[in-house]
């Protein structure tokens, strides 16, 4: 009966694992060429929610294509943005702090591409337009949150151990998106003061919103790469089960 029981285990797990398709497609923002990744499952016939994946300041990788499966698992369309452009990965941290830079000191670029990406998920077959959502890590997290401040035609975003900061917070007044930030309680790089300033922000907007702080996390909480050489940057694996299940909570209500 064991192994009964192991074998229809294992032919489960392998039946799941050749449903989920994964392509790699580039597409555009202006003069610009993204390369982003797509994940799905291919048993479904007709067209599933989408969820844009923002990755953190490293660039789109590994461990983004990897979140992008774990959803197309629980039947979700995921397609990972690339917000830096096709090729453009950081070689260290040094370097990924100025890219990352960049962007965050020019909201309105970065706001486009990640629209850009929102548009190339709506425009997949696979995708219902109308059902779509957005989540993001670090840098991800603080790109999502910029997607619903720019009023972007979407249920609803997922901030990860995101920086929750606006230099312009008038324009939550935009958003049309449901917002969760989930936030790691000792995160030193978003500190106490942006936090009280970001609930004062989606108060003021009219924001439906939520924010979760996990006690003992602090920033990149879900990174299993994260061993805490950065310091303040560290895995927690409470938080990040924590936190994925919140999404998933998330994304029912929303899509329902």
């Amino acid at each position: 009966m064991k192994r009964l029981l192991l074998l229809s285990s294992l032919l489960l797990k392998i039946t799941l694992a050749a449903a989920i398709r994964t392509e790699v497609i580039e597409y555009r923002e202006g003069d610009a060429v993204l390369e982003g990744f797509v994940a799905w499952d291919d048993t479904k016939t007709q067209p599933q929610p989408g969820v844009v994946i923002v990755h953190q300041w490293l660039g789109l990788g590994a461990y983004e294509h990897k979140r992008a499966q774990m959803l197309a698992e629980l039947g979700y369309v995921a397609f990972c943005a690339d917000i830096y452009g096709k090729g453009i990965r950081p070689a260290s941290p040094a370097d990924a702090g100025k890219l990352a830079g960049q962007y965050k000191s020019d909201r309105p670029l970065l706001r486009r591409r990640v629209n850009a990406a929102l548009a190339a998920l709506k425009n997949r077959p696979q995708c219902d337009p109308k059902k779509t959502a957005a989540m993001g890590y670090c840098f991800g997290g603080t790109t999502v949150l910029e997607l619903a401040r720019s009023g972007a035609e979407t249920l609803g975003v997922v901030s990860f151990h995101g920086g929750l900061g606006s230099p312009t917070p008038e324009d939550a007044k935009r958003s049309k998106a449901r917002v969760l930030a989930l936030h790691g309680a000792d995160d030193p790089f978003v500190p106490p003061a942006e936090v009280a300033a970001f609930e004062q922000e989606m108060r003021a907007a009219g924001v439906d919103w939520q924010l979760v702080a996990y006690g003992g996390a602090v920033h990149s909480f879900t990174d299993w790469n994260a061993t805490g050489a950065m310091k303040g940057a560290q895995y927690h694996e409470k938080a990040d089960r924590r936190s994925w299940g919140a999404m998933q909570a998330f994304f029912a209500e929303l899509f329902r």
